[in-house]
């Protein structure tokens, strides 16, 4: 079994409720987990877990919101004997090892270790037993991949977008998949108001439209912009007129059981 929860599920600017997008994966008694803005050391404590079991971080990209908090986990954790295999594309393993020199928390002292590996697109990597993933690029940033789960005990695959404008290969590959973690950043007016968006995000309606062609089985939106005056009762609706099947807005803090 696996859990998956929602340490935030917000835009590059966080908000009251929601921080930026990173996600936790509980399954066999190790955490995984994927992109890691601020304050992921406390969001994880508050779920009752212990930091120390994460063992893997998969990193979608090199823009702020889903990188900057890497130093502060690895510098919480310095005092503590353990390794981490961190996942991403070149770009995104050159950027953090960068990252993590510029504080020195790959120098000796620091007890826990990161072993940066390639996530080479369509190359199956076995994270766990029960669970492979693979990646494939996505057009927000050269550095971005999306990521696609297969929870072989369960049989069920979850794809994670990731930042992401639309990109039909995504959809392909997403087709009856059991889960869809997607940018749905803002409602479409505003794609129509700022026609830039389109390039590096997705709004609802396009989503909904493309879940249904998809034939995804469970949709989650999230990544919604917290700079921009709009309701999640707006997302739903534009996702609703053409999506049919499940749909989950999650809160921050939100626990989904695969």
């Amino acid at each position: 079994m696996a859990d998956l929860y929602f340490l935030g599920t917000g835009g590059s600017i966080a908000t009251e409720d929601r921080d930026n997008t990173s996600l936790l994966l509980d399954t066999e008694n190790r955490l995984i987990l994927i992109d890691c803005p601020g304050s992921v050391i406390q969001k994880i404590r508050k779920l009752g877990f212990d930091p120390r079991q994460i063992k893997t971080i998969l990193v979608t990209h090199v823009h702020p919101d889903h990188i900057y908090g890497l130093p502060s986990l690895v510098h919480s954790l310095m005092l503590d004997e353990g390794l981490i295999e961190l996942y991403g594309s070149e770009e995104t393993l050159l950027f953090c090892q960068d990252l993590l020199d510029l504080f020195h928390l790959r120098d000796k002292k620091i007890k826990t270790r990161i072993r940066f590996l390639p996530a080479e697109p369509k190359e199956t990597i076995g994270l766990t037993e029960a669970l492979q993933f693979f990646s494939f690029p996505v057009p927000h940033d050269s550095s971005s991949l999306a990521f696609h789960f297969h929870f072989s005990e369960i049989e069920k695959d979850l794809v994670f977008s990731g930042d992401s404008p639309v990109h039909p290969s995504l959809f392909q590959l997403a087709s009856r998949s059991d889960y869809l973690i997607h940018d749905c950043s803002a409602p479409s007016r505003f794609f129509e108001q700022y026609p830039s968006l389109y390039k590096m995000h997705t709004h609802a309606l396009d989503l909904g439209k493309l879940c249904q062609e998809a034939e995804v089985r469970c949709l989650i939106p999230c990544h919604f912009f917290g700079e921009l005056d709009f309701s999640l009762v707006e997302i739903e609706q534009e996702i609703k007129e053409n999506f049919l099947g499940k749909l989950i807005i999650p809160e921050d803090f939100a626990k989904i059981p695969l």
